[in-house]
């Protein structure tokens, strides 16, 4: 099979390798697509693995059809298509317990510690990695389903209110616009100082502005992770109300002195956000079934596994602008 492996930083590329064999409560992914996470780009170019394991066939935002079972007492799931569920927890700590597993205290990860889904095939550890979903769900949607899920836990993070500012135009950003519609937010506005990425995001139905209106929201999300959007997320919600940090940091996250006497003064709730509550995911698959969520206009740019390493470099080297880029996989 193919996959598309880093091999030491800077070094990602395309090769053969061994289709794996599943055993025990393992499954065996034929993978339809893979999303190019924002977190991709500095892992193949500044940082490396998550644990230094090379070589590592990254991507962590796929899907696919199961086609073979270690157990035969899972043969009823082969031709099952669906999302990928990507941590693997250990499930004896407490979080774990507390069905928090992306808090896990030892957990490992697919795409970042072990094989993930730049690939024609993917090891899963079990079905509980597996989240079906229905068949008319077009494969590539697969790709969107993780971060679209991330949107959803950060505007469920930002709570009851009746208007939203979101800082970040990015698919995160746009597609957390589109959960607080469905939530039933009414007053949501997007923000980005990118020219391009508030064209697209207005073309593609979400208010986007440059110039944050001179008024305050219920809750705010931080999708940069830059000091000056965290500022002004702040400055502008109201009092008693909510702001969500989502975005990576940048860099060492800096606010002025009175934005940090608005956070006192106006008593605002922080919160921060990471990854996703796996009951959630569920919700986004339902949503996009139902044409409730559109995630497939996102997509800006698509490759095969041939081809990947080529795209990425673009992105990394600010050749090509995008909103959502995936790898489209086809098995011969």
């Amino acid at each position: 099979m193919l996959s598309t492996k880093l091999f030491k930083i800077g070094d990602f590329q395309t090769v053969e390798a061994d289709k794996p064999i599943p055993h025990g409560e393992e499954l065996l992914i034929k993978v339809s697509s893979c999303g190019i996470c924002g977190s991709d780009i500095p892992r193949i170019y500044q940082h490396g693995t998550s644990n230094g394991k090379y070589p590592l066939t990254l991507g962590h935002e796929f899907g696919g059809t199961i086609v073979e079972v270690g157990n035969e007492a899972n043969k009823n799931l082969i031709g099952k298509c669906g999302a990928v569920f990507p941590i693997i927890p250990c499930n004896k700590c407490e979080q774990c317990k507390q069905n928090y597993y992306a808090m896990c205290e030892n957990y490992d990860y697919l795409g970042s510690r072990r094989d993930g889904g730049f690939s024609e095939y993917c090891l899963l550890p079990s079905k509980w990695n597996f989240i079906e979903a229905p068949k008319e769900i077009d494969e590539e949607a697969f790709a969107l389903i993780e971060p679209a899920t991330v949107a959803q836990h950060a505007v469920r993070t930002a709570g009851k209110c009746s208007s939203l500012l979101i800082f970040g135009a990015g698919p995160i950003g746009i597609m957390a616009a589109r959960w607080a519609k469905i939530f039933g937010i009414n007053n949501v506005i997007l923000v980005d100082i990118v020219d391009e990425k508030i064209d697209f995001a207005n073309k593609h139905g979400v208010k986007c502005v440059k110039d944050i209106p001179d008024t305050l929201f219920d809750s705010s999300i931080e999708g940069t992770g830059f000091g000056n959007a965290l500022g002004n997320a702040i400055n502008h919600t109201k009092p008693h109300g909510t702001v969500v940090l989502l975005g990576n940091p940048a860099s060492d996250t800096q606010i002025k002195l009175s934005q940090h006497s608005n956070i006192l003064r106006k008593e605002l709730t922080i919160k921060g956000v990471w990854n996703s509550y796996y009951d959630e995911w569920k919700t986004t698959i339902e949503q996009i079934s139902n044409n409730n969520l559109q995630v497939l206009d996102l997509i800006t740019h698509k490759s095969d596994l041939g081809n990947l390493p080529e795209l990425c470099r673009n992105i990394y080297n600010k050749n090509i602008s995008i909103c959502k880029a995936i790898a489209k996989i086809v098995v011969q």
